[in-house]
């Protein structure tokens, strides 16, 4: 390849850059870019009116009430799985059981001693 075409080529591409540069430079500066803006589109003040807030408020306040009341009675594990209770029966099994081994569990404490 030949040196000054390849110089030539470059200088052109630096050229067109410089004044790409200096177009962005001036239209920004026409848009007004400055804090705050994104994009050249300026802030349009907090993003949500008063009435707006009163109204999601009001939303959320109906939805905390609605959800108030729905955990106030447990859900099944799984749907359609009925939750399943221990009886009375095999509750006191579990207690005898328990303050056997504990009593157990405190002789062999005291007999180590």
């Amino acid at each position: 390849m030949d040196l000054d075409k390849i110089v030539s080529e470059l200088k052109s591409e630096r050229d067109r850059i410089d004044r790409a540069i200096s177009a962005l430079a001036d239209g920004a500066g026409a848009i007004g870019l400055t804090r705050g803006t994104v994009a050249g589109v300026a802030n349009r003040g907090k993003g949500i009116s008063a009435a707006g807030r009163r109204r999601l408020s009001e939303a959320m306040k109906a939805r905390w009430a609605a959800g108030k009341f729905k955990s106030a009675v447990p859900a099944p594990a799984s749907a359609g799985a009925k939750r399943r209770r221990m009886s009375p029966a095999a509750r006191k099994l579990i207690a005898v059981a328990m303050k056997k081994r504990w009593a157990e569990k405190k002789s062999a404490g005291a007999k180590a001693s």
